[in-house]
């Protein structure tokens, strides 16, 4: 199949809470790809990849399972679909919630996360964040840290990608990206960029 004929990749954001919005400026003006937002399984299945916002952890995770979106996502992920998850996005991803371990997740990424460790909404702050495997990689990243989490503990397949004061505030594993800060509310879209290359590849190898 020609470079003109390949079909256009869709990058679904989960819309049920949170700053979805923002991603899908960051994805759209400064990527250049093309979005649709996620609300039921029937969306999902036109979409080739997933970015979990942030927000609410527990309310986004209530609202997937009304219509069995989770259990849908789930078997996407299973079968090697690439997701992308922010702030509440990760603690979404992850296996294991530190001192909550009857909240549900998805328990796509072998990590255990910590909710809400860099305080309350007012404590919201940014950083400069040095990031692996970034275009640019020298340049670090502006995190915009807002009730954010971070990985307490990351398995042997997980990459670990960025930290903050000596806490784990990025890591990826196969397809599966995950960040504790907030990039779509920046003007540097290059941890975008970088799940795009990701996607791209993904779709490489499955044709």
């Amino acid at each position: 199949m020609t470079d003109d004929l390949k079909p256009v990749t869709i990058y679904g954001i989960l819309a049920l809470q949170g700053d979805y919005e923002a991603h899908r400026k960051m994805f759209e003006s400064q990527v250049g790809v093309k979005t649709a937002f996620v609300r039921t399984p029937h969306d999902l299945d036109a979409v080739d990849a997933l970015v979990l916002p942030g927000g609410e952890s527990t309310t986004i995770a209530k609202l997937m399972n009304r219509n069995g979106l989770d259990a849908a996502i789930q078997t996407r992920l299973e079968h090697g679909m690439p997701a992308f998850g922010t702030c509440a996005g990760l603690i979404l991803l992850s296996k294991r919630i530190d001192g909550r371990p009857n909240q549900p997740t998805l328990g796509a990424m072998d990590v255990t996360v910590a909710r809400n460790t860099f305080g309350r909404q007012v404590d919201s702050f940014e950083a400069d964040i040095p990031f692996q495997d970034l275009e640019g990689a020298a340049t670090p990243v502006r995190g915009v840290f807002i009730r954010a989490p971070y990985v307490t503990e990351a398995g042997p397949k997980v990459q670990i990608l960025a930290h903050f004061d000596d806490k784990i505030v990025a890591v990826r594993q196969g397809n599966l990206l995950g960040i504790a800060f907030h990039p779509e509310l920046t003007d540097d879209a290059r941890v975008h960029t970088h799940f795009a290359r990701i996607v791209e590849r993904s779709r490489e190898k499955r044709t």
